[in-house]
């Protein structure tokens, strides 16, 4: 994602991370700033389930959550914060329920393969967080949101910017958040199923700081996170804790053409059950850096292409007595070459190689191929049709390849062959009312599927053949009446994700069946109507039936929930509130996310952010 994506011809200056440029061809979803701010107290599961047709796979308030991008499992998402893929190395996946909203600026969705862009883990599709270099001036933002269930979240936000005499400009960020879900829930049980207690508390600190002179930028970014979740925690015999600490830094210099980051990120993870006389404790570093170079050159019948070009490095340090050796070592490396063609104002095409190498491993070649054109292009109306191919891998998790018994060295690289086709368009009607529509077909096919195959008492392997395969539907409009405003958004997806493979004598009945906790239906609505600075939204999120088992004995039922927002701003020369009320749930319905795991009936929630501006300077 990136920081600050300026793009000058001649010659090239980009400023950050910013992968969505090479992403021709791909379904790309920005998430806007309005959203952004609306889910501000929130974390990002909220978001993405609401403003997306991802399916969000969620235990419960602040509890494990986890997606499945386009009919893949939570392994197949790849979650880069400004460029850094941020999933535990361990596991392989990111824990959605610990990103808060209000720990970044820029968010998008990119659906499908994009291996060749980002790398590892991005089969089904990745998650792109990204910072900017803040404005000059100074912003102060604090804000507290109380909700039921004795649940409340608190930040504060710093932004300034500064220029000096001698040209150098200064700008940064820091921003603090604390997050406690007691879940102190009036009822045990809902539709005869317990409700199972837990307590979560989640704090932490982001930090962006940049230096830009001329044609240089210096930029640090750190983000500290101290999640701690304990389910059953009245409940000495039954109670279970889990504890994950992230400290993320990054440093980024950047001169003209050349772009060169150095990282290190420690991931913590304790993990105890019943008096905690056990504790399973793993520590990971990761020590990276990457360098890269752009071209570009400018042709008169040719178009215009850039280029970007460079390698990047990771090595892994883990300490868990639960591996073949205590201490765990591994090399990463990639080399890339990532291109864009502007063949003609409404032609662009997009070539992306990646080759990736690990310790004892050999991962597939990485190619990919996308193209755009432009059917219709006026300044009311516009019709693009895009299309995709592109290989796929993910390279095996720590605990995969090095897990005592359990675990297996020689585990194969998973292996997808991703193919898409849309279309997307907009038009504006006498300069009041803007409609957006997008349509997407994709086939995603994926060997060696790794497995904890319960019938080896969950050894994992290689046992699986899925093919993913769907449809994605976005409908937008928005009208403007001088004080009056409204809008909807429709998204829906369909998804057929099954087994085509058996893997042992046991397995035939599961072939061609619909892989477990995927739905066939999935989608969401949202209507807002703005009168002057008051803005109601009524949410509206649907899901089908969900087998839980994968020769379908078992099942959850579909459901339907429904989320009523009001919110407001005040301003008083130079300092603004924002007040918003929520009602979530609203029809008190009964559903689970997880087969056992009820979600909570109808809850409230009130926030209160206060902002203070003042003028840029130069010192």
């Amino acid at each position: 994602m990136a920081q600050k994506d300026s793009i000058h011809l001649n010659p090239v200056t980009v400023y950050g991370y910013a992968p969505e440029r090479f992403m021709s061809g791909l379904k790309v979803q920005k998430i806007d700033s309005a959203a952004l701010e609306q889910f501000r107290f929130r974390n990002i599961t909220d978001l993405l389930s609401l403003n997306t047709p991802i399916i969000i796979k969620n235990y419960g308030p602040g509890q494990l959550a986890t997606v499945a991008f386009r009919g893949t499992s939570a392994n197949h998402t790849a979650v880069l914060w400004n460029g850094l893929n941020i999933n535990l190395p361990t596991l392989g996946q990111t824990d959605f329920s610990t990103i808060p909203v209000a720990g970044f600026d820029q968010l998008s969705v990119q659906y499908g393969s994009s291996a060749s862009i980002v790398g590892t883990d991005a089969v089904g599709g990745s998650i792109l967080l990204g910072s900017t270099m803040p404005q000059a001036g100074l912003q102060i933002m604090i804000g507290r949101q109380q909700e039921s269930f004795r649940n409340s979240q608190m930040q504060a936000t710093i932004k300034y910017g500064t220029s000096l005499s001698n040209k150098w400009i200064i700008a940064g960020k820091t921003a603090a958040y604390d997050s406690r879900m007691n879940n102190h829930y009036p009822y045990t049980e809902r539709n005869k199923k317990i409700m199972i207690p837990s307590e979560t508390f989640q704090k932490g600190i982001v930090q962006d700081l940049y230096f830009t002179k001329n044609k240089h930028q210096l930029s640090a970014h750190f983000w500290l996170t101290d999640n701690q979740l304990t389910n059953n925690p009245e409940i000495f015999t039954g109670r279970e804790f889990t504890g994950i600490k992230s400290y993320r830094s990054m440093l980024r210099y950047q001169v003209e053409n050349w772009t060169v980051r150095t990282s290190w990120i420690r991931d913590i993870l304790n993990h105890a059950s019943g008096d905690y006389s056990k504790l399973d404790h793993a520590v990971t570093d990761r020590i990276g850096a990457r360098i890269e170079r752009a071209f570009e050159w400018k042709f008169t019948n040719l178009g215009n292409i850039q280029i970007q070009a460079g390698g990047e490095f990771t090595h892994y340090i883990t300490h868990f007595t639960d591996y073949e050796k205590p201490v765990t070592t591994e090399n990463r490396e990639d080399l890339f070459l990532l291109t864009r063609w502007q063949a003609t104002s409404k032609f662009l095409v997009s070539v992306n190689l990646r080759q990736a190498f690990v310790t004892g491993f050999n991962p597939p070649f990485t190619p990919s191929l996308g193209a755009e054109y432009q059917l219709i292009q006026t300044n009311v109306k516009s019709l693009k049709i895009r299309s995709s191919i592109g290989r796929s891998y993910r390279v095996p998790t720590l605990n995969e390849r090095y897990w005592k018994s359990l675990g297996n060295p020689d585990i194969r690289p998973e292996d997808g062959f991703n193919k898409e086709v849309g279309l997307e368009g907009k038009h504006i009607s006498n300069n009041i009312n803007a409609f957006t529509a997008s349509v997407t077909a994709y086939h995603n096919r994926i060997n060696n599927w790794i497995y904890w195959n319960p019938s080896r008492n969950f050894h994992v392997e290689n046992l699986q053949l899925v093919v993913a395969r769907g449809i994605e539907t976005q409908i937008g409009w928005k009208g403007n009446w001088t004080i009056w405003k409204a809008g909807s958004n429709l998204n829906y997806a369909f998804t057929k994700s099954t087994q085509e493979k058996v893997y042992d004598a046991y397995a035939s009945d599961k072939v061609g069946k619909q892989l477990s906790h995927i739905p066939l239906h999935s989608g969401n609505i949202n209507l807002f109507v703005q009168y002057k600075q008051i803005r109601f939204t009524n949410q509206l999120q649907c899901v089908s039936k969900r087998y839980t088992l994968d020769d379908h004995a078992q099942f959850s039922q579909g459901y339907i929930l429904e989320n009523f927002l009001a919110e407001t701003t005040f301003n008083w020369h130079g300092t603004a509130a924002s007040l918003q009320g929520r009602v979530n749930n609203i029809n008190n319905s009964f559903y689970q996310s997880i087969n056992g795991n009820p979600m909570p009936g109808r809850s409230f929630a009130l926030s209160l952010l206060i902002s203070l501006k003042t003028d840029n300077h130069t010192l």
